[in-house]
């Protein structure tokens, strides 16, 4: 057993540049802790928003001090255990959020923040399921419990999470209308969806055009308040919009928080609902149940992840470039090959 392991530290607030890989005294875990060599990691939104010091999500900036290791998910191997532990074997296989520490040979994590892991799947294939998909799944199927052959817009639509709701929307056959740059409409067309240009002045009267009636549902990964203010002026009544991404700062949280409670107190039947895992409930039963659902679509065929590329799992910074150069169509991962 090594007595020390590397990580991809966050070395200040800023650019990829500020990730550096450092070498740190390998510890055994405490009770009720369990230690896992990591197999493959997701570079992820909030990995960027967390390392450029912007995020806004549970624990980070605010709470955060340098340095740290970025990395929201990851899938592992137990390779210690500590007293008090139960049910869990070396060797066993599982996935966790981590939030941060992810970029990184090894985690120790609670046991309770552990999430099984089939082993028939393939941990580089699997992991963006533990972030990008669930956030998808259950902001279909729990925050707008959606109905299958009804619209449905998905604003930010080429990204991981927006490719996950892609997949998760054909299985239920939802009628969906997909915002993305113009070079990625082709795969968008592929998975179903009418793709739209978002920097075009007319799509709201494109999307008009294609549902006279309205959009059942909208999922806005972007959550800037131009977007807000287009998709309720499309939303029918009955409809249900959904925010899910990170806004670029407290003022435009406050203004989407602000429309929800004026959109959800007007007789008009629209809604707006605010989606976001945390670090405090993610273990909980919902996201078990949802987790395990997930698997097994992915054992059965039936999602597939878009994986656009594959690094080794300390060219975190290499992978964090790429991510932000807007040229992504899926999910980008980060793997231990050997």
């Amino acid at each position: 057993m090594p007595k020390t392991y590397r990580c991809v530290q966050a070395t200040a607030f800023g650019s990829p540049d500020v990730l550096q890989v450092v070498e740190k005294a390998l510890k055994a875990p405490a009770k009720g802790q369990v230690r896992l060599r990591i197999l493959a990691a997701s570079v992820s939104r909030p990995d960027i928003t967390v390392r450029q010091g912007t995020a806004l999500y549970a624990g980070t900036p605010l709470g955060q001090k340098i340095p740290f290791e970025p990395g929201y998910s990851i899938i592992g191997v137990v390779d210690a255990i500590g007293d008090g532990v139960e049910q869990i074997k070396l060797g066993d296989r599982y996935a966790a959020l981590t939030v941060v520490g992810g970029y990184s040979e090894f985690v120790t994590l609670d046991q309770k923040r552990l999430i099984p892991f089939p082993d028939q799947l393939d941990p580089a294939q699997a992991v963006p399921l533990i972030l990008n998909y669930i956030v998808a799944y259950q902001c279909l199927h729990r925050a707008a419990q959606v109905q299958a052959g009804e619209s449905a817009l998905i604003i930010g639509a080429s990204g991981g999470i927006g490719t996950a709701f892609l997949q998760l929307g054909r299985l239920v056959d939802l009628q969906m209308v997909a915002l993305a740059s113009s070079n990625k409409h082709a795969f968008i067309a592929e998975m179903g969806a009418m793709p739209i240009d978002y920097h075009d002045q007319n799509y709201l009267s494109q999307i008009r055009a294609a549902h006279p009636d309205g959009i059942t549902y909208i999922f806005d990964g972007m959550m800037k308040p131009e977007y807000l203010q287009d998709g309720l002026s499309l939303l029918h009544k009955g409809g249900v919009y959904v925010g899910y991404g990170e806004p670029a700062n407290f003022g435009e949280l406050f203004t989407f928080l602000k429309k929800m409670i004026v959109i959800n107190l007007l007789p008009n039947g629209k809604s707006i609902k605010l989606y976001g895992t945390s670090k405090y409930t993610f273990h909980q039963k919902p996201f078990r149940e949802d987790w395990a659902i997930l698997f097994d679509l992915l054992v059965q065929g039936k999602i597939d992840p878009m994986i656009f590329a594959e690094f080794p799992l300390l060219e975190a910074a290499q992978a964090n470039r790429l991510l932000e150069s807007g040229q992504v169509v899926g999910n980008v991962v980060l793997k231990a090959w050997n």
